[in-house]
């Protein structure tokens, strides 16, 4: 998309993350970070991409564009789909198959776009691009195509960091060991390993 509507939509957005507003997410993402870690299996092997990378992506997504909790999976699944390749033994067989997981995602949003158009705004995404000059009346490709950037940026970009950190530290021990040794070194781990291991 070419400026001015670019930018236009791209300030709809904005106020989502803004340092305030980050900070106020900040806590329900600890939050939520705590409880899954703390519901981990004790004892025995489990999937981490699943238990925590993709569960966590997917619950903050959900957060963000206050999307019905019980269907959030549908969101990483979504994203996933919107990035394959078709073929047999992958994520959807043929074009056809991800073209209508894709018009799943866009009626589905739609729907959610039609309640919050008719409501009074609201700081999720979707509220704020339903209420917005520059992105309410979007035509539907358009619309899609807003949605899938926002959810696959999300979903790759924090899973396969989630999932890359514990990587690294498994196969960096000593590295590992200076974080628990030093906490403070955290803040430096995360932008470290998202230049190493790049989402």
């Amino acid at each position: 998309m070419d400026q001015p509507r670019h930018s236009a939509q791209r300030k709809t957005v904005a106020p989502m993350f803004t340092p305030t507003h980050l900070d106020e997410l900040a806590i329900n993402i600890r939050k939520r970070s705590t409880e899954c870690l703390d519901n981990l299996p004790r004892g025995e092997v489990f999937d981490w991409v699943d238990k925590v990378s993709i569960e966590l992506t997917t619950q903050m997504l959900a957060v963000l564009f206050d999307f019905p909790w019980e269907d959030r999976r549908k969101l990483t699944r979504w994203s996933d789909v919107a990035t394959t390749l078709p073929g047999a033994g992958g994520l959807v067989a043929t074009e056809d198959e991800r073209q209508a997981e894709l018009m799943e995602c866009a009626g589905y949003f739609a729907r959610l776009w039609k309640e919050r158009s008719s409501q009074p705004p609201k700081s999720d995404l979707l509220s704020m691009m339903a209420h917005s000059d520059a992105t309410r009346n979007m035509d539907p490709k358009n619309f899609l195509g807003n949605l899938i950037l926002l959810i696959v940026g999300g979903n790759d970009t924090t899973r396969n960091t989630l999932s890359g950190s514990i990587y690294a530290l498994s196969k960096h021990p000593e590295q590992y060991r200076k974080l628990r040794e030093n906490p403070a070194l955290i803040d430096s781990f995360v932008p470290e390993v998202i230049r190493w291991q790049t989402p």
